[in-house]
This record gives C-alpha cells, structure tokens and sequence, in this order.
C-alpha cells in the first residue's frame, strides 16, 4: 500500500502548487483532483487532453494513486468530461478514477445506467472506476452500493471511512465493500464532526489497514484533511503521513 495524499488538501491551490505543498511535507504520492468547481477542470481536461497530460506528467517525481473526477456537466457532455479524464489516467498510467454518486433522491435506475456507462467507457482505456462513499448520496449506504456494484460490473469503490461514522447514531459496517475497494481516503472523525485532530476522533486506522492486507490491496492510503480554523493544518498531515507510514512497517 502507499500512503499519499490529495490535492483536495490544498484545494485553494493551483495543481502543482498543492503537489509542492505536498513534497514539502514528505508525501511521495498523490492523488490528483480534476473537479470544475477547482484550479484543474474536467471541461478543460476535455477542451485540452495534451496540455493536461503536460500538467500531469510534472509531478516532481512524485507517484499518481489515482485521479478524483468531480464533473457537474450533464448529458452527453458529462461523458465526453469522464471519457477525457479517462484517457488522461491512461496517459500518465494511472489505473483508477474516483467519481461521487448521485445525491439522495437521484433514481436508482438512472444511476446504474450512468455507472455502467462510466466503467464501459474507462475499461475501453483500462481504467477502473471507484465510486466515493458519501454521507447524503446513495453511496453512503453499504447495501445500495453493493447494488450498483453488482449491477455496473467492474465498478471499484473509495472508502472514505469518516462518511459512515460522521452523522450517524453508530458507525456503519462497510467490511462488505472491501471486496471492491481500490481507493481509501482517510482523516479522523466523530460523529458530530466530519474532521478531527488526528487522534481525537474514533476511525480505526489499524483494523481498516488489517482488513485491506487480507483483501490484498495494493494501491493508495490517500489522506483528505483539508485546511480549518481549529487545526495546524500542515502538522496534520504530517502525522496522518507518519501515522499511517507506521501501520505499514
């Protein structure tokens, strides 16, 4: 496994801004947004592929665990947006791509179909789609995930463990999506809060580790804190780093 971190951290960055933030703090591999509300848009990926591959390919040495593709574009522009992305990923080697659910109340059907053809389109480039688990979307029920899985073969899934404890009476068991994990996001967490210091908060670092050794995972530990008011942000990540760095020795 590797432990990286997304350029959602630095959100307020540019790209290679965010990437230097990162080397700075002694991150060896990065996760890549490419979302239109961002410095780095999927409409742009889409407009210019080459000069996006450019942009990728200048990491500064640093290792791509995958690419996080928020497109707010609809119809068939949405597909031309993912279909872009996923010849970047195959450009620059990158084998997964993260992409949300739909909200709540978005129809089940119409999600499935939008599934099927987002990993139609990614496998034609040998890319592999992960849906992110999110708190208020269908995929922040494990069971509905497990649903469109089955039914939008070869769909992957992004763990983000915060999202079933965050807003919750209790934490939800999600070991039965481990099967079809190939992303992880990770911070700490409480119930009342999405993000915590490291430590104060009660995600499971070392049973979450276990539990992907014996599904025998192999890509990235991404860290996901993003900057507040309440927390050095910077000493953060470098504890989630040494943290998680420390489960893998």
């Amino acid at each position: 496994m590797l432990v990286a971190a997304s350029t959602e951290c630095f959100g307020h960055l540019p790209t290679q801004e965010a990437v230097d933030r990162l080397l700075d703090l002694e991150y060896t591999s990065v996760e890549i947004s490419i979302d239109e509300n961002g410095s780095f848009k999927p409409s742009e990926v889409a407009a210019n592929l080459n000069a996006s591959i450019d942009l990728c390919m200048d990491t500064r040495r640093m290792h791509i665990v995958g690419y996080a593709a928020n497109i707010t574009a609809t119809g068939e522009d949405y597909f031309e947006q993912f279909k872009a992305c996923s010849r970047l990923a195959k450009a620059t080697k990158v084998v997964t791509i993260t992409i949300p659910s739909g909200e709540h109340g978005t129809p089940f059907n119409e999600e499935i179909e939008k599934l099927k053809r987002c990993v139609e389109i990614a496998d034609a480039e040998g890319i592999r789609v992960a849906l992110r688990t999110e708190t208020g979307c269908l995929s922040g029920d494990p069971d509905t995930v497990c649903i469109l899985c089955e039914h939008a073969k070869g769909l992957g899934v992004a763990i983000d463990p915060s999202h079933f404890i965050y807003n919750r009476p209790k934490p939800v068991d999600y070991d039965r999506l481990l099967k079809y994990v190939c992303q992880v996001y990770l911070r700490d967490t409480t119930k009342d809060k999405l993000q915590v210091r490291i430590g104060q908060g009660i995600v499971e670092y070392g049973r979450l580790v276990d539990r992907l050794v014996a599904q025998k995972y192999n890509q990235g530990l991404t860290v996901h804190v993003e900057p507040a008011s309440d927390i050095d942000h910077s000493a953060e990540l470098r504890k989630m780093r040494l943290l998680l760095e420390s489960l893998l020795i």
